[in-house]
């Protein structure tokens, strides 16, 4: 069974025990998380809901808090000597998906 969902602006199709990483989650490692915003609910009888299916969830564990691979950016506007130079790195979160509820 596999489930499509939506966390934080973003689409996954998971898996039980896949590892998924989304944007920061509040929680602590360890802590349970429920995801509710379910859009397909796959396997011998494909659940399709209007946007959400009805009462499925997929449970997930937070493995990890970590930040993400540094994206680097450079502003530069010629003959006027100005020079911009930044970066930033995402913060993200791990989840171990547990279990797949497929709801009514």
């Amino acid at each position: 069974m596999y489930a499509v969902i939506k966390t934080h602006g973003q689409q996954f199709t998971v898996k039980e025990n896949d590892r998924l990483t989304t944007n920061r989650m509040a929680g602590q490692v360890g802590d349970a998380v429920t995801l509710d915003q379910v859009l397909l609910v796959g396997g011998s009888e494909p659940k399709v809901g209007t946007p959400f299916v009805a009462g499925a969830k997929v449970e997930a564990k937070i493995v990890r808090h970590h930040l993400g691979q540094k994206v680097n950016a450079f502003n530069y506007k010629a003959k006027k000597n100005v020079r911009k130079r930044w970066g930033h790195r995402q913060r993200l979160t791990e989840l171990l998906v547990t279990k797949i509820h497929s709801g009514k």
